[in-house]
């Protein structure tokens, strides 16, 4: 069973920047792509930024510029490095990793933006 645990949310001032982790308990080879969605109070998860094996990436326009998300192989682990951070980046933040047969999901971290 794969397990995605995700660490590095908290809270921050506008402005600031935090890192997230996501730590797989396999060999990250085995996903077609690995990403981070985000999901705030009242409104539907969204994806943030998305990499894949081949190391193309996508970003939600609204990050793009402040968002960088990066991997390392030999760690099994994703990062979302986060600059700028602003209230409306405030969300739990969830770690996916997608293989051929299904999908994978963090327990989630959260990120607050606030003075």
């Amino acid at each position: 069973q794969v397990q995605l645990v995700e660490s590095g949310g908290g809270l921050v001032q506008p402005g600031g920047s935090l890192r997230l982790s996501c730590a797989a308990s396999g060999s990250i080879f085995n996903f077609y792509a690995m990403g981070w969605y985000r999901q705030a109070p009242g409104k539907q998860r969204e994806l943030v930024a998305e990499i894949t094996s081949g190391g193309s990436t996508y970003y939600l326009d609204f990050v793009k510029g402040r968002f960088t998300i990066s991997r390392d192989n030999a760690k099994n682990t994703v990062y979302l490095q986060m600059n700028d951070l602003k209230p409306e980046d405030t969300a739990v933040y969830y770690c996916n990793a997608k293989a051929t047969a299904r999908g994978y999901w963090g327990q989630g971290t959260q990120v607050t933006v606030s003075s």
